[in-house]
C-alpha cells in the first residue's frame, strides 16, 4: 500500500525579486494541480514578510513525486527560482494525519 508524501517548502524572495516569485509560484498552480498523483497544491504567502511564500504539496506517493520532477513546468520552475528566492524544502511522511 502507498501512503502519501507532504512537501512543505518555503522560498524566500531574493531582494526586489518577490513579485517575480509569486508570479512564477502562482504559474504553477494549473498544472501542478492537473498531476494525476497530486492530492493538494497551494500558495501561502508570510503576512509578516509578504516575500516569504510556502508551497503545501500533497502527493499520492513518491512516484508521484518523481514523475511531478519530470513535468516541463517543474523544470521551468527549477531553472529561474534559485535566481529568484533562498529555497529550503521539506519532504514529509504522515506519522498522524486525519
Amino acid at each position: 500500500m502507498t501512503k502519501p508524501v507532504k512537501i512543505t517548502a518555503i522560498l524566500t524572495a531574493r531582494p526586489g525579486k518577490a513579485e517575480e516569485l509569486k508570479a512564477l509560484l502562482s504559474g504553477m498552480v494549473v498544472p501542478c494541480r492537473a498531476e494525476p498523483g497530486n492530492l493538494l497544491w497551494n500558495i501561502w504567502q508570510d503576512q509578516a514578510e509578504p516575500g516569504r511564500f510556502v508551497l503545501d504539496e500533497l502527493y499520492t506517493d513518491n512516484a508521484a513525486i518523481a514523475a511531478h520532477r519530470q513535468t516541463p513546468h517543474f523544470k521551468n520552475y527549477l531553472a529561474k527560482v534559485t535566481d529568484l528566492a533562498e529555497r529550503t524544502a521539506l519532504l514529509l511522511d504522515p506519522v498522524e494525519v486525519a
